[in-house]
């Protein structure tokens, strides 16, 4: 049996994660001396509120080795012959990778797998859910990594932000970036771009921001009806994110499509309303 583990950054809805028994490992925020995992930590409503109004910037940081040790251990525990696939944020982006290495290295008893998702968010989430699904269908390993690998090169996520002074404030992003996203009624848009965040374009208004970004998206497909994977996540704008999943649903032949709010770990670093869409290609359309 091949069962899953992810980073919550992926932010899988509950829901999901119990239907396809995936296992997280949370990250955490940091504000100063005080230590949040996300999932069970701060609420992201109270996390929002606070980093709207500190002056001391949280950090962030990556769950430790023996935390997905311990995780790995559990799932061994219940099924000594079990294999363990886990994916992972982007290693461009975070250490978590590493620490899932390292983790594994230190079982060298167990058949462990740790993938690069090059990726986050809605990317890294999907990624999870169709290898869940494999395992449950009797997929094998390489099965499901050939998959992975397609999947990897086959998402795009682009993002609009309503200021880059929190990628400016947390170093994800260079100053003369964030100065040109901080012109009057400038709306910045980024795109995850080889497992990193990148500037991609910067419009009026929002409005013209979010149809740049299904245009960007559309550009990716070489027939308007390939059919594709999609995810939809926003920070503090719960009602932006259902009229764009509802616009994605009008513009693309959808598989799969789920929805979910960015916890701290990602959050702090884009900001209160923020809104984030990301597609990959099924297989039979990926070219």
């Amino acid at each position: 049996m091949i069962r899953v583990v992810t980073d919550s950054t992926s932010y899988i809805p509950p829901d999901l994660l119990q239907r396809h028994q995936i296992a997280v490992a949370p990250l955490k925020v940091l504000f100063g001396a005080e230590a949040y995992a996300e999932i069970t930590g701060l609420s992201n409503a109270d996390f929002y509120r606070r980093l709207a109004t500190t002056s001391d910037f949280p950090t962030t940081s990556q769950p430790a080795s023996g935390e997905f040790k311990q995780i790995y251990q559990q799932i061994l525990q219940q099924d000594p012959t079990a294999q363990i696939l886990a994916l992972t944020i982007s290693s461009r982006l975070s250490g978590t990778y590493s620490s899932a290495v390292t983790a594994a290295e230190g079982l060298p008893e167990a058949a462990i797998t740790v993938f690069d998702s090059l990726s986050a968010a809605m990317g890294l989430g999907l990624m999870a859910l169709t290898a869940a699904e494999m395992a449950a269908a009797g997929q094998t390993l390489p099965a499901i990594l050939s998959r992975l690998e397609q999947m990897r090169r086959d998402t795009h996520i682009v993002l609009v932000v309503d200021t880059l002074e929190y990628l400016k404030r947390g170093g994800r992003i260079g100053s003369a970036a964030a100065f040109l996203g901080t012109l009057l009624n400038t709306k910045p848009i980024l795109a995850v771009v080889e497992g990193k965040l990148q500037p991609l374009d910067r419009v009026r208004t929002k409005k013209r921001a979010l149809e740049r970004l299904f245009v960007e998206l559309e550009s990716k497909l070489t027939d308007p009806r390939q059919a594709v994977q999609a995810g939809v996540m926003h920070i503090a704008a719960e009602a932006e994110m259902d009229s764009m999943a509802a616009l994605l649903k009008s513009r693309f032949n959808i598989t799969r499509l789920y929805t979910s709010e960015l916890g701290p770990v990602v959050g702090a670093h884009l900001g209160p309303g923020a809104l984030g869409v990301g597609i990959c290609l099924e297989p039979s359309s990926a070219g």
